[in-house]
C-alpha cells in the first residue's frame, strides 16, 4: 500500500489532503474524503463562526476520522474562528491567504497542527521558525488565490528547503499527479477542482459541468492589479474583470464589483456572472465520482506508475 511519512503524522491512510475551498468544504465532502483515507479540510473562507462550528459537529457525526480546518486568514471572523478550532480541538489546520505566523503558538499548544500553504520560500522561511508541522507548497496552477511559481519548479526548491513534510498542491488530480509529486520529494498531494466533482460535493450541477467542458486553456487569472491573484474558469465576469483592471478602475471598485461572484457561481449556479474559482488541471477531469472511487484509482494509478518506473530500474 502506497504511504509515506505524512501518513503518520496525521494519522490518515493515503497521503492525499482535500483542498480547502470556500463553500464548498461542507461536512459532506469533508466526511467523505476523511471515511475515504484522506483528509478532509472544511473551508471557511469567509464564513462566521457559528457556520464553521456547526460544519465541525456535522463531519464529526458523519466521520471519527481525523480532519482539518482551513483559516482563510484575510477572513472578518478569523480572531473567532481560531479559539472556535482550540475550543472544538480540531486535529488538522492549514491556512491561506497570508502569513499565519502571529496563530500558530496558541494553536499548537492546543494539540492542533498546523499546515500553512506557501507559494514563496521566503514564506516557508519565516513560517519554519515557528515550527510548523508540515508545509502545502501551492503552483500558480491551483485554483482560486494563487502565486507566481509553478508547481514543477516549486516543489523541489520547497522540498530543499523544508525540514518539515511537503505537500504537493496546483495542477493535481490523479495518480500521475501523486507519482509526480512524490519523486520531486513530496509526501502527498492536496486536491481542490478535482473535489469539487464528486457526487459528495455540494457545488451547482452547472459549475460541475463546466469544469467537465473545461479544455487546457479554459482558466485564467484575474485580480492581479488586487494583489490578490485568482485563478477561475473563463466567462463573462472575468472578461469584464479584466477589462476594468485594464482600464485602471480603483481597487475598491473592483472588489466592489465581486463581491458575492463565487458564492452566485459555485453555489447558485450563475455560470457567466460568477465566479468558477477551478484550477488548470479542470481540462482532466471528465468524470463525476463517488470521493472513495477518486481516491482509490489515484491510489491505483500512483501505485502503478511506481512499479513501471521501478522495472526501468532492470529491478524485479
Amino acid at each position: 500500500m502506497l504511504t509515506t511519512p505524512l501518513c503518520k503524522l496525521l494519522n490518515i491512510k493515503y497521503p492525499i489532503l482535500q483542498g480547502g475551498m470556500a463553500y464548498l468544504g461542507t461536512y459532506e465532502l469533508v466526511s467523505a474524503v476523511s471515511n475515504a483515507g484522506g483528509l478532509g479540510i472544511i473551508g471557511c473562507g469567509g464564513s462566521p463562526p457559528e457556520w464553521v462550528e456547526e460544519q465541525i459537529y456535522l463531519t464529526r457525526n458523519e466521520t471519527d476520522k481525523p480532519f482539518g480546518v482551513n483559516l482563510m486568514l484575510m477572513s472578518p471572523f478569523l480572531e473567532q474562528i481560531i479559539e472556535l478550532v482550540i475550543k472544538c480541538r480540531v486535529p488538522v489546520v492549514t491556512t491561506g491567504g497570508g502569513n499565519p505566523g502571529r496563530y500558530i503558538p496558541s494553536l499548537q499548544e492546543a494539540g492542533i497542527k498546523v499546515i500553512p500553504v506557501v507559494s514563496t520560500l521566503a514564506l516557508l522561511k519565516r513560517l519554519e521558525r515557528l515550527k510548523i508541522d508540515a508545509v502545502i507548497a501551492e503552483g500558480r496552477e491551483s485554483g482560486g488565490h494563487v502565486g507566481d511559481t509553478a508547481t514543477l519548479p516549486l516543489i523541489p526548491q520547497i522540498v530543499d528547503t523544508a525540514s518539515v513534510p511537503v505537500i504537493a498542491a496546483g495542477g493535481i488530480a490523479d495518480g500521475r499527479g501523486l507519482a509526480a509529486a512524490l519523486s520531486l520529494g513530496a509526501q502527498g498531494i492536496q486536491m481542490g477542482t478535482r473535489f469539487i466533482c464528486t457526487t459528495e460535493c455540494i457545488a451547482h450541477p452547472d459549475f460541475k459541468m463546466q469544469i467537465l467542458r473545461a479544455h487546457d486553456r479554459d482558466t485564467t487569472v484575474t485580480g492581479k492589479s488586487l494583489g490578490h491573484p485568482m485563478r477561475c474558469l473563463k466567462n463573462r465576469l472575468t472578461r469584464q474583470f479584466q477589462a476594468m483592471e485594464k482600464e485602471g478602475v480603483p481597487p475598491k471598485a473592483l472588489e466592489e464589483f465581486g463581491v458575492g461572484r463565487l458564492y452566485d457561481g459555485i453555489i447558485g449556479g450563475d455560470i457567466e456572472n460568477g465566479s468558477l474559482m477551478a484550477g488548470e488541471i479542470a481540462g482532466l477531469i471528465k468524470e463525476i465520482k463517488p470521493v472513495t472511487a477518486v481516491i482509490q484509482e489515484i491510489i491505483s494509478q500512483a501505485e502503478e506508475i511506481i512499479e513501471y518506473l521501478h522495472t526501468m530500474l532492470g529491478k524485479s
